[in-house]
């Protein structure tokens, strides 16, 4: 069997239309943008701008979210085409099994793993960080980050991280949750959302006042800018590389702050559960990527206003949680809103965490129904019609990176699955429109080619921008990707195996000459 060959849409959809032994249709507009926006607005943005401004782009960060949302538009275009035409479990992997087939399709099911588990395992860790603050430190750091992680505070006591216990608890108790139903989740999902936006906005309107017009001069790190050190003398921001100062550091905090966009993909990962997909797809996707880019810049903007970007380096200062950090620091006279929005992170961080859970055992339930993973990752519950064993395995998965892993190596990972699959939709949307012209799509991404190239560019500069130990860690990540895919998955492909049964994309092509 070829290993570029394409599943039928024709046979993709008669299984979507199987409803009585898949997932339960329950989701409606409303519910996919504030699923959206759940997954979208979290970690990303109350953890990752602060990293990006000090580790980076400096007040410029809000540069960054423009160029990282300019790329998330031409993306979201690219989705919302794919996720009205074809409504099925699987986000990017689904999609690239009807354009670019089996092989590559496979290729972004394993990248997707590093964006939607990494992610939850990211944002996790992120919630322990925020609880510890919420807590007033009361969590012993030994038990609240990794054995990779480690710090010696003012007083020159050393400490090293052995267990990250807060973030296993979330996980598990996010996997029962979904366990129960979708439905129970996306109501849960919606409170979430609003308490978030609404501090989102609370924080964007009260910090106004409190910008300092000093802490935006200069706007981007200069070049030159000296290495900052901790008490020990050990160096925790060097802004020697291109990435790191001027317009290179503008890219490099671009590809870290592109983490905060992940979500409204996940939507797509929903389209199975959708009441009406082909409408309601596209006004989820894009949807809930205009509301979150336009509170990103802002709140970039108030941040960095606030409180200036070298804080934002120090772990001791603003490095976890910066939001509560800016707040109490430097808006003295507002110190309740800080315990406040450090309460609504924690919850915006579960409805994150439970976004991301839910897309990726989708994506494992479509592999799984593809016969690319073990049976037990498709296996639906008797009663709630979810896929309870993924969900299971992704815990323990999610759940050891979580506690052994730092954030910050997860969540640059995270970032380049992500941005990965953005590339792949972009050209695979381009693709069906050459070799399908002809084929129902309810939503139109406008001026094909055009935005399908920017879209794969943009994500691919983003990419160049991440550092160099990520895409090694990357690279040697999607190499046993490959190795599973042939050792194990090849030979197991219901594609292959039925394939005198099943239409291919050439035969469906056929028929219609």
């Amino acid at each position: 069997m070829s290993l570029f060959r394409k599943k039928s849409l024709d046979h993709m959809l008669i299984q979507v239309a199987d409803s009585e032994k898949g997932l339960k249709r329950t989701l409606g507009a409303g519910n996919l943008i504030a699923l959206g926006i759940g997954a979208i607005i979290g970690a990303g943005l109350f953890v990752r701008t602060a990293a990006a401004a000090g580790q980076a782009a400096g007040p410029a960060v809000t540069i960054s979210f423009i160029i990282a949302a300019i790329g998330c538009a031409f993306a979201g275009l690219c989705y919302a085409e794919f996720a009205s035409m074809i409504p099925i479990a699987g986000s990017a992997y689904a999609y690239s099994y009807v354009t670019m087939g089996e092989l590559i399709a496979w290729i972004i099911g394993w990248a997707l793993i590093m964006e939607y588990a990494l992610g939850a395992a990211t944002v996790s860790i992120a919630w322990s960080e925020y609880l510890n603050k919420l807590l007033g430190g009361a969590i012993p750091y030994e038990w609240c980050h990794s054995p990779f992680e480690s710090f010696t505070d003012s007083a020159g006591v050393h400490h090293s991280g052995i267990l990250n216990a807060p973030a296993l608890i979330i996980l598990l108790a996010l996997t029962l949750l979904l366990i129960k139903g979708t439905q129970e989740s996306a109501f849960v999902n919606a409170i979430i959302v609003f308490i978030k936006v609404a501090i989102v906005i609370l924080f964007i309107a009260i910090g106004w006042q409190y910008i300092k017009p000093e802490n935006h001069t200069p706007y981007m790190i200069p070049e030159g800018t000296e290495a900052v050190k901790d008490q020990a003398g050990k160096i925790i921001a060097d802004y020697s590389s291109w990435n790191k100062h001027g317009w290179g550091g503008i890219l490099g905090g671009a590809a870290i702050v592109f983490f905060a966009f992940i979500g409204f993909d996940a939507v797509s990962t929903a389209a199975q559960e959708a009441k009406n997909p082909k409408r309601d797809m596209p006004i989820g996707i894009l949807g809930s990527l205009v509301v979150c880019t336009i509170l990103y810049i802002l709140f970039g903007y108030v941040l960095t206003g606030v409180a200036p970007w070298k804080d934002f380096v120090d772990p001791e200062k603003g490095r976890e949680a910066s939001v509560a950090y800016a707040i109490s620091t430097y808006m003295t006279n507002y110190k309740w809103l800080a315990d406040a929005v450090t309460v609504a992170i924690l919850a915006g961080f579960s409805s994150v965490i439970l976004v991301m859970l839910m897309g990726q055992s989708r994506i494992f339930y479509t592999m799984s129904n593809d016969g690319l993973i073990p049976k037990a990752f498709g296996q639906l519950h008797p009663k709630y019609k979810t896929p309870y064993k993924a969900n299971w395995i992704l815990f323990v998965f999610v759940g050891a990176f979580a506690a052994f892993v730092p954030g910050h190596v997860a969540g640059d990972l995270t970032s380049f699955g992500t941005l990965f699959a953005f590339v792949l939709v972009s050209i695979g949307v381009w693709i069906l429109r050459v070799k399908n012209p002809t084929i129902e799509r309810p939503f139109r991404t406008p001026m094909v080619p055009v935005v399908c190239s920017l879209g794969a560019i943009i994500c691919i500069a983003m990419i160049v921008g991440l550092d160099t130990q990520t895409l090694k860690v990357a690279f040697m990540w999607m190499a046993v990707g490959l190795v599973v895919y042939f050792a194990y998955s090849r030979k197991r492909s219901k594609l292959r195996n039925f394939a005198d049964m099943l239409p291919t994309a050439d035969d469906f092509e056929s028929t219609k000459k």
